[in-house]
């Protein structure tokens, strides 16, 4: 059964979760992330690709699917889109005052995954959020 009280602890947990599974996928850092180390190789034909990085790929495959589903259900298409406008907004609104600087492509990157991150554990967080702020359960529909 799942635990009953949400904080932004969990919130932060779920948020640093997907911010792994986002960075192991890719970040700017060079060696360190997925692209890297299997895909960018094979790419230039450097490298074969062989079943550790396949393993590792699928393993990312499916946290992606877990992540991108649960956001999926929990917000809906138009719930996505309002969360990544949030996001967005937010990250102007940043620029806007001069609290982020983007003349480096890298921050820019770095800001993105960020975002990307943030928009998934929403998604995780969403029935819980939607329970504190309405009382309301969230359960998905099925037909037995």
């Amino acid at each position: 059964m799942a635990a009953r009280s949400f904080s932004i602890v969990s919130f932060l947990l779920r948020f640093l979760f997907a911010l792994v599974l986002v960075l192991v996928t890719y970040n700017p850092a060079e060696p360190y992330s997925f692209y890297h180390w299997a895909l960018k190789p094979v790419l230039s034909s450097v490298e074969t690709f062989d079943v550790t990085k396949g393993f590792v790929g699928v393993v990312l495959i499916i946290g992606w699917t877990i992540f991108l589903g649960a956001t999926f259900r929990a917000l809906g298409f138009f719930g996505l889109l309002l969360a990544s406008l949030f996001f967005a907004m937010l990250t102007w609104f940043l620029i806007d005052r001069e609290w982020l600087d983007i003349v480096n492509p890298s921050t820019v990157t770095w800001i993105i995954l960020v975002c990307l991150s943030a928009v998934l554990a929403t998604g995780l967080s969403w029935s819980h959020i939607w329970r504190r702020m309405t009382g309301q359960l969230d359960v998905d529909e099925t037909d037995h």
